[in-house]
């Protein structure tokens, strides 16, 4: 693990602390796992943590230990500020900049209390501590590596395991995405041995589609779109759509995936008008090298992995889809070579 200032953060960790640990909004089951998993962590070795998050996560992450402990920031802003305010120190757990926390992200500038970050995104902003490597396939898997460099394996119960082991399989595409790695999976062995029941994860996050969901997935899968000449497809949800079917944070979770799986199709997106703003929010995933991070940072001001990124159009759905199909004329030559 490299990690800047790691000896000057050990020895700040070394006496009780106030620490405040945060994830990016929209909450992933990455970012939800890693803030947990370290929050108990530093919780085993005498330290007071409070979890706030900028708003709520989705329902299949609800079952996580210690998650209804997380303080919302959306639902109880004031506790937030306050807590944010009294820290001794300030965990950022899996974004790369403060805008990804909204408002939040200007208390935590304001604070003195010193930063810390863990995380596997691109052009990460400057913190007091920094672990950030792009090439893991998941920030739990770097909260692995800070326990174990921590001298801390032992510590690492069911609970902290099944944290970790649940953002390590949601952020792999349940160990499929090619970030994926042999150390990956010599950790999750790790994580099994101290007790993770690999089908009751799977189960929960899986296996937990309301009937709204599934509406919501067929609605999305009867307006793909395959455009064979650029081996990409892609899919769309509009506001009314989603509020007609009672839409609730998480439930378009994955879609985007299904354009991945067209036989020799290497570029899937999902466009989803936001219910209470005027934008469109992107999902894009990929195959092999075509890079979705390079592709969403030059046309839909996002980012975020080669194979898996997000981004946002602030034109109207028809517009957005339209100047999609144009920049892609752009990429045709370099989506045909893409080797499977």
């Amino acid at each position: 693990m490299q990690m800047t200032n790691f000896e000057a953060l050990k020895n700040l960790l070394a006496s009780p602390k106030n620490i405040v640990l945060l994830p990016h909004k929209n909450p992933d089951g990455d970012a939800i796992g890693s803030t947990l998993a370290m929050s108990q962590f530093l919780i085993k070795i005498g330290h007071q943590c409070h979890v706030v998050a900028p708003n709520d996560f989705p329902k299949f992450l609800k079952w996580l230990p210690q998650a209804k402990e997380v303080i919302i920031g959306d639902y109880n802003p004031k506790k937030a500020e306050a807590l944010i305010a009294n820290a001794d120190l300030i965990f950022v757990m899996d974004f790369n900049t403060l805008e990804r926390i909204d408002q939040l992200g200007q208390l935590v500038k304001q604070s003195n209390a010193p930063k810390v970050l863990i995380d596997h995104h691109q052009a990460p902003d400057i913190f007091d501590f920094m672990y950030s490597d792009v090439s893991m396939p998941a920030t739990c898997q770097m909260v692995y590596n800070f326990i174990e460099t921590m001298e801390g394996e032992s510590l690492i119960d069911k609970d902290i395991a099944t944290c970790i082991y649940t953002g390590i399989m949601t952020d792999t595409g349940g160990f499929r995405f090619r970030n994926t790695s042999s150390s990956t999976h010599r950790i999750v062995a790790n994580l099994i041995d101290k007790g993770v029941e690999v089908d009751r994860v799977n189960s929960y996050v899986n296996d937990a589609n309301s009937p709204v969901r599934l509406q919501l997935l067929a609605i999305t899968l009867n307006q793909l779109t395959l455009l064979p000449e650029y081996r990409t497809a892609f899919m769309y949800l509009t506001r009314k759509q989603m509020l007609a079917n009672g839409f609730q944070k998480g439930d378009t979770e994955g879609f985007v995936n299904f354009g991945l799986s067209v036989e020799d199709y290497v570029f899937s997106v999902f466009f989803i008008e936001d219910t209470h703003h005027n934008f469109i929010k992107i999902s894009l995933r990929s195959k092999s090298n075509f890079d979705v991070n390079a592709f969403s940072r030059k046309h839909f001001s996002g980012g975020g992995h080669m194979n898996a990124a997000g981004g946002r159009s602030d034109l109207p759905m028809e517009e957005t889809l339209e100047r999609f199909k144009a920049i892609l004329v752009e990429y045709q030559e370099e989506l045909k070579a893409v080797e499977l």
